[in-house]
Formats: structure tokens, C-alpha cells, sequence
């Protein structure tokens, strides 16, 4: 959960204040048939929009180099679909920290294509070691984290 050795890490997306924005073209491998994306796939583009955003305040999603490796584990994902989004759109994951605490992180992430809101997703990630066992966040994660929770929706 640290940078990686030898070479800081470097995420993909900006901040805007506390909000991560995540820009994201759908390819025609993100579709079905109709030219509309999977629904699943808003999955994997929110899996994305976190990752970058740990990445861009500095720290890895896994630390496997440990003496107890670790990683985040999804606990509870609620998803509310609104639009769908079409081959070729340019959409945007907004990924905002609502709660971080000893060994859980809650985050709210909306996806847009402009102005419009697609979908709308609640998550609960909790940190594991690769036995399964729950583990507390590192103190330089959980100090790195802290300053980007909001109780503001977005």
C-alpha cells in the first residue's frame, strides 16, 4: 500500500478538489450488439476510477511485497443505472472517498457522459490479507487517504 520501489507512482485522471475524474472512451469491445455498454462494464470502469485515484494520491491498491501481503477486498457494491452509454461516447468516472477507517474505505462513484449521469455506485472495500483475514489500513495509507474524504456528494 506504499509507492512502488524504484519508481513513484503516476495515475491516470486529475483531481478536482476531493473528486477524482477518470476520462473514459467506450470502445466497441465495451458494447453489446446495440452499441450500448454492458452493464457490467460500468463495474470495471469504477474498479478503474479507484484505482487511478489511489494511484494519482500516491499509493498502490496491493502490497504484495509484504511481509503479509495484502490488498482491497470489495465488500458491498450498490449500482444504480440511469443512462446507458454508446460505442464511441467519451464518459468520465467521478470517484469522491465518503469514509475511511481502519480497515474499511467507502466510496461513492459516478459515471457521466457530460453533464448527464449514467450510473451511480456505492462501494465498500475492505483490506485482506491474501488468506482472506480482514487487516488494518498501514498508518502512511490511512494518513495519505484521509485528507480526500468528504461527507459532500458529487
Amino acid at each position: 500500500m506504499t509507492e512502488l520501489k524504484g519508481s513513484p507512482l503516476k495515475g491516470l485522471g486529475t483531481f478536482d478538489g476531493k473528486t477524482h475524474i477518470l476520462p473514459i472512451a467506450v470502445y466497441y469491445e465495451d458494447t453489446d450488439l446495440s452499441g450500448v455498454v454492458y452493464h457490467a462494464n460500468y463495474l470495471r470502469y469504477m474498479e478503474r476510477g479507484r484505482t487511478e485515484f489511489f494511484r494519482t494520491a500516491g499509493i498502490s491498491r496491493a502490497n504484495l511485497n509484504d511481509v503479509e501481503p495484502s490488498a482491497w477486498a470489495l465488500r458491498r457494491i450498490a449500482v444504480e443505472y440511469h443512462r446507458p452509454a454508446r460505442l464511441d461516447d467519451q464518459i468520465a468516472v467521478h470517484s469522491v472517498l465518503t469514509a475511511v477507517s481502519g480497515v474499511r474505505m467507502n466510496v461513492l462513484q459516478k459515471i457521466f457522459c457530460g453533464e448527464m449521469l449514467l450510473v451511480e455506485g456505492r462501494i465498500e472495500a475492505c483490506m485482506i490479507t491474501l488468506t482472506g483475514k480482514l487487516r488494518r489500513l498501514p498508518q502512511n495509507v490511512f494518513e495519505t487517504l484521509a485528507p480526500y474524504v468528504t461527507t459532500e456528494e458529487t
